[in-house]
């Protein structure tokens, strides 16, 4: 995985808050859309970076029907006016509503997260090339100086910080 320029285009960058959540109790289906609506609450545009079109698709058809009660408003990156919308799903690391927390799963390479006030990344613990892509990130963020936490669900799934 070539991470230097990646290390050296954060390095560059101003510290941000990174938060590393490990899924161990749900999905990331179950997981993404209530974390999406809090960060709606505090007023910000967010970016949900995957590393697939499938796993794209999934989520934009996930964000419509998550609960019976609600809905995120959203878009992906190759709709009309993707600029415009709360919250934007792509499979590139350009950030093309202006967000200001960006999701990243499956493992997706972040590029650089210059602009962004919080970069959170998911990933399942049962899959292991997601988990060596955590690491890697973990390790990246971490010489680049950012403030970096680790979440992990607890059997009721609620978060609990390890680190």
């Amino acid at each position: 995985m070539p991470l230097l320029p990646y290390v050296i285009n954060l390095q560059a960058a101003r510290a941000m808050e990174v938060l590393f959540y490990h899924l161990t109790e749900s999905t990331l289906e179950e997981a993404l859309p209530p974390l999406v609506e809090k960060s709606l609450e505090r007023g910000w545009r967010v970016g949900i970076q995957t590393a697939s079109e499938e796993r794209r698709d999934a989520l934009d058809a996930c964000l419509w029907t998550f609960r019976d009660d609600s809905f995120v408003p959203h878009a992906t990156d190759r709709e009309p006016h993707a600029a415009e919308q709360p919250v934007i799903l792509t499979t590139a690391p350009a950030n093309p509503n202006g967000a200001s927390i960006r999701f990243l799963v499956e493992g997706a390479e972040p590029g650089s997260l210059d602009g962004y006030q919080r970069a959170v990344f998911l990933f399942d613990g049962h899959d292991t090339s997601q988990l060596d892509a955590a690491r890697a990130h973990w390790k990246a963020m971490k010489t680049a100086g950012h403030d970096v936490t680790y979440w992990q669900q607890g059997p009721d799934r609620r978060w609990q910080r390890k680190a």
